[in-house]
C-alpha cells in the first residue's frame, strides 16, 4: 500500500488509551510512512479536567505497547510536548496532521505558527469522534470517571442506582 504522506503528526495525552485514541492513529498510520506522535508532558498546564491523569511513563508504555502489537512502533517517533503545538510548528518534515474535531483549532494554530515561519502548511486531515453506546464520544475524563470503557461501552454507576433503590 503507497503511504500519501512521508510524515504526519498526531498529538494528545493518550491518557486511558481508548478507541478514540485508536482511530486517529490508525488514520495516521494508513496515510503516513512515519507518524510523529506529541504525547503531552505531565508539565503542562492541561486546560481540560486532567486531575487523576496517569502519569507520562505509564502513559508512555501503554502507547507503546499498543503501538507494537500493530506494528507500528518502527515507524514512530514519539515526542514529549511540553505546550499545545510541540515540534509540529517547526518540522519542516512535516506534511499533515490527523486531528478529530475536537482537536482541529490546535491544527489551524500549528498552521498559523507555520505560515510565520515560512514553512508549508500541513494538511488537516479531521477523523470524526468515537462515540460510545450512549451517543457521546468517547473520552479520557468518562473513562477516568467510570462512566464508559475505552471501548465506549457504557458502565453501570452502581452509586446511582442505589441511590433509587
Amino acid at each position: 500500500m503507497k503511504m500519501k504522506y512521508d510524515k504526519v503528526a498526531v498529538g494528545g495525552t493518550f491518557d486511558f488509551l481508548h478507541d478514540g485514541h485508536r482511530a486517529i492513529l490508525s488514520k495516521a498510520f494508513e496515510i503516513g510512512k512515519t507518524v510523529q506522535i506529541g504525547i503531552v508532558s505531565d508539565k503542562m498546564n492541561l486546560k481540560k479536567d486532567s486531575a487523576g491523569i496517569q502519569p507520562l511513563e505509564d502513559r508512555k508504555n501503554i502507547l507503546k505497547e499498543f503501538l507494537k502489537e500493530k506494528d507500528w512502533w518502527e515507524r514512530t517517533e514519539l515526542k514529549v510536548i511540553f505546550d499545545p503545538v510541540g515540534p509540529a510548528a517547526e518540522d519542516e518534515d512535516l506534511e499533515a496532521i490527523v486531528v478529530s474535531e475536537e482537536t482541529r483549532p490546535g491544527a489551524e494554530k500549528i498552521n498559523e505558527l507555520r505560515e510565520e515561519k515560512n514553512l508549508d502548511s500541513l494538511n488537516i486531515i479531521e477523523i470524526p469522534l468515537v462515540l460510545a453506546d450512549d451517543g457521546k464520544p468517547i473520552s479520557s475524563i468518562r473513562i477516568r470517571y467510570g462512566e464508559i470503557d475505552g471501548r465506549g461501552n457504557v458502565l453501570k454507576d452502581e452509586k446511582k442506582i442505589s441511590d433509587y433503590g
